[in-house]
């Protein structure tokens, strides 16, 4: 099989293609790393690359294999992860220089319990600095998306959703504190999910807000994701990929405001595609969803402020200006504000598990109809002119109420470049496996997601 035909296909159509030995984990990993060394110069997804490390994984997988001892559907799976969570051994940069240097001496629970499924490291992806910043003046400069090399892959999560869409692996692993996952998976055309508060460890993830953080899967596909899910908690998730009878919440304001025509027009017709599939599309509404941004900032921003308290001290310099400009601005929050902001977090969650009274998943915009353009991530002192219309906050309720949510291709923009469209799901808190029984249905039923920006 030639190595991009490889590189095309999902892990859940390469595991059954490994179990039988009809494909080496080596080839499968050869292949990978062919396709990082070819494209990523441009792409910039990676920030370290294991290739010896990947390629001795590999011989061990294909030996245990042809043993007998096969552990999963993951083993021999090639994967990456988020350069904010610890590899032994392996540097940890979290995409500034102020922690250039770090080697942590173990790994972060999610990479056990990757390691321990028989997946293959192939490195370390890139990030927003500390989850924080521009993009622009981390580590290595910014990811670009594969789709268009000019736009913004989103973030924090760049590199995570850039290699998915560049086909440099099946699986990679980011985080989310304020749809850091969902902005990437959305802007790079693939699977991203936010799963339920505390459902996946956060132990050895440099921590953005304690309360917020998720870790999460990403992937090309939602039958991937199910399956990364279940290897990262030790969990499974038993799912019909049908949505016959189910209730699907439509809201009937606010997150539709000002939503871009594109955008707007692919969300009817996810909504068209989910009643011929059977489902009932319900109307709901949250009173303070508007208060989400500001919830999430009050939060975010004094967590994140108390744990870079010391670095703000002793490695100022070594930011980018924008990640302490944040960071010491984050600082003048004041207790009251934070109670404020904990008490209105305990309002919108009695909301939102209200409208699950009445729906059993609820659907959202996933973002804008297209990324930034990468030079446009950097904000400035002067507002653009004249200022372009107030979008909602379509990703915050569910770090803020917990709830699990997961963004999906729907569609392409029809302007160019074509960049890819999403929408997101969300169920109630625990119902992490409805989302994989919506998305797969959806998926079964469409193509949106097996178009790649890498087929010439």
């Amino acid at each position: 099989m030639a190595p991009q035909e490889l590189t095309e296909k999902t892990a859940t159509e390469l595991g059954p293609l490994l179990k039988s030995r009809k494909l080496s984990p080596v080839e499968l990993t050869d292949a990978c790393l062919a396709q990082i060394a070819a494209h990523d110069k441009q792409i910039n997804a990676f920030l370290t690359v294991t290739a010896e490390r990947a390629r001795a994984h590999a011989k061990q997988a294909e030996a245990d294999i042809a043993k007998g001892r096969y552990k999963g559907p993951l083993h021999g799976i090639p994967y990456a992860v988020k350069d904010i969570i610890a590899t032994k051994g392996i540097r940890t940069t979290n995409g500034s220089r102020a922690t250039a240097n770090n080697v942590p001496t173990a790994d972060a629970a999610v990479v056990t319990r990757l390691e321990q499924s028989g997946a293959i490291l192939l490195g370390k992806l890139n990030l927003l600095e500390f989850a924080v910043g521009s993009g622009q003046r981390g580590l290595n400069g910014p990811a670009h998306n594969p789709w268009s090399l000019i736009h913004s892959p989103s973030g924090s999560s760049s590199g995570s959703g850039a290699a998915l869409a560049a086909r440099m692996t099946p699986l990679t692993l980011g985080t989310d504190t304020g749809g850091s996952i969902r902005g990437p998976a959305k802007s790079c055309g693939v699977a991203g999910m936010k799963p339920t508060y505390g459902l996946v460890p956060v132990d050895g993830v440099t921590t953005l807000s304690w309360s917020l953080d998720h870790v999460g899967p990403m992937a090309r596909s939602v039958a991937d994701v199910a399956k990364l899910l279940e290897a990262i908690t030790g969990q499974t998730f038993p799912h019909k990929p049908s949505i016959k009878g189910l209730r699907i919440g439509i809201p009937k304001d606010y997150f539709f405001t000002n939503v871009h025509p594109e955008t707007d027009a692919a969300l009817r017709q996810v909504m068209t595609q989910l009643t011929q599939l059977g489902a009932t599309l319900t109307e709901f509404s949250i009173p303070n969803a508007k208060m989400c941004g500001a919830v999430s900032a009050i939060i975010l921003g004094s967590e994140s402020a108390t744990y870079h308290q010391k670095r703000l001290q002793t490695q100022a310099d070594l930011l980018d200006p924008l990640v302490r400009e944040r960071l010491e601005a984050n600082s003048c929050y004041s207790a009251v504000d934070y109670i404020q902001a904990l008490r209105l977090k305990t309002i919108l969650t009695a909301e939102t598990d209200a409208v699950f009274q009445t729906c059993d998943a609820i659907l959202l915009p996933a973002g804008n109809a297209a990324p930034l353009l990468t030079d446009e991530i950097v904000t400035t002192d002067i507002p653009p002119l004249p200022p372009p219309p107030a979008r909602p906050d379509v990703v915050n309720l569910a770090n803020i109420t917990g709830i699990p949510s997961l963004v999906i291709p729907c569609g392409f923009t029809t302007s160019k470049p074509t960049l890819p469209l999403g929408v997101q799901f969300c169920a109630p808190r625990g119902a992490d496996a409805r989302l994989f029984q919506i998305g797969e249905a959806y998926q079964n039923a469409t193509n949106h997601h097996r178009p790649s920006p890498m087929r010439s």
